[in-house]
């Protein structure tokens, strides 16, 4: 009598472990569409400074970077020394970038275990 038992709290055990995964993988598309977002935001600021940056630099603006200044620099290196100066912003499209692709793999964890769950739920109802 009490493999039943056992069985059935295993079931409720199981369901419970799927609701979890189920409301994780909710949680998480909320925040996709937020990191999505700053990472959007994030692209568009860079292309934004470093557009003005090389239009500065292009029409002969003196510019400052780690307290060294250019000016009129060559066309062959206008654009990498245009990219040193938008690092800041480089670095935070890098980091949304990451963050964003970050949680895409989280959430294919957790897809994963819970058709892992799904799996076992199904082969115990076989049972």
């Amino acid at each position: 009598m009490d493999k039943p038992k056992k069985d059935s709290e295993e079931m409720i055990a199981l369901a419970d472990q799927i609701k979890s995964k189920i409301k994780s993988l909710e949680a998480m598309r909320s925040e996709l569409r937020e990191r999505a977002e700053r990472k959007a935001n994030a692209i568009s600021g860079y292309d934004r400074i470093l557009t003005s940056v090389i239009m500065k630099l292009n029409n002969g603006k003196e510019m400052t970077h780690d307290d060294e200044s250019v000016k009129d620099p060559a066309k062959s290196i206008l654009i990498q020394i245009a990219k040193g100066i938008c690092h800041a912003e480089r670095l935070e499209l890098e980091l949304a970038d990451a963050m964003y692709k970050a949680l895409i793999s989280n959430i294919e964890v957790v897809k994963a275990q819970l058709n892992g769950l799904q799996s076992i739920n199904k082969h115990l109802n076989e049972n």
